[in-house]
């Protein structure tokens, strides 16, 4: 019995690495304000040489080695240029970032959070970007949809990590970007019709990860689910995912990889 509660403790370990707080905001900096600040500029100054408008952003949450195969970053959003007003009134310009966070108090749920560039990266445990743009028209739909407040109707607070990205049982950070997306390739706010669309056209991230490991995680981690999934593989939208979806759809203006 005790060998049992050690095998399971070991696997139960190795699948909340792969949760972390990858999808959290208020996160601890690993480093310091000023190079967080100093990176976010970068960032922010690289997307809009492109001439981004709107564009996917993506972040690291926590160390490359502890990730699964094929899985490169843990946070993904839609960043749109947008006019910004300040604590103190001073109107600015700049990107705002539109997130799906987990709770902090109920990580099996999660809640639409805006915020800017620095805030994005605050948690990150690497200073490295992902970007990518769309082309225009597409980047004009994203503008479109975010502006109309549409965008939260497409919001499901169950939350999973490794969320089916074919269903609407359950919804992590980088499936409500490539709903997002959908929707505004589609123009339609029908998830239903959605997961459809995308069940013919995307092509998921597979997670390679053992099924007894992911059943002990279902079993004492209320943020890793598997009854959204068949019974034989676990597959998920991830940022590498959207980019081949994108490309091979001739909707990808530009990739870039950013390091700090």
């Amino acid at each position: 019995m005790r060998y049992f509660f050690i095998i399971a403790f070991l696997s139960l370990f190795s699948v909340t690495s792969l949760a972390g707080q990858a999808s959290q905001a208020e996160q601890q900096s690993q480093f310091s304000s000023e190079q967080v600040i100093a990176f976010a500029k970068q960032v922010e100054y690289q997307a809009a040489e492109q001439g981004a408008r709107a564009f996917i952003i993506a972040r690291v949450g926590q160390s490359a080695e502890s990730l699964p195969d094929g899985i490169a970053f843990t946070h993904t959003a839609v960043a749109i240029y947008s006019q910004l007003t300040l604590a103190d009134g001073e109107v600015v310009n700049g990107y705002q970032i539109y997130n799906l966070y987990q709770k902090a108090t109920n990580p099996a749920k999660s809640h639409l959070v805006n915020d800017f560039p620095v805030d994005f990266f605050w948690g990150a445990a690497e200073l490295k970007a992902g970007i990518l743009i769309p082309i225009p028209a597409l980047q004009q739909r994203l503008i479109e949809l975010v502006a109309s407040g549409q965008h939260q109707s497409l919001h499901n607070e169950n939350y999973s990590i490794i969320a089916n990205p074919f269903n609407d049982k359950y919804q992590n950070c980088t499936e409500f970007t490539l709903d997002m997306i959908n929707a505004s390739i589609y123009q339609t706010l029908n998830v239903k019709q959605l997961k459809v669309n995308a069940k013919k056209y995307f092509k998921p991230q597979r997670v390679k990860v053992s099924r007894f490991k992911l059943a002990m995680g279902n079993l004492f981690v209320d943020h890793i689910s598997t009854d959204d999934h068949s019974k034989r593989q676990i597959y998920t939208t991830s940022f590498g995912s959207i980019k081949r979806y994108l490309d091979d759809n001739d909707l990808l203006s530009q990739s870039l990889i950013i390091n700090g």
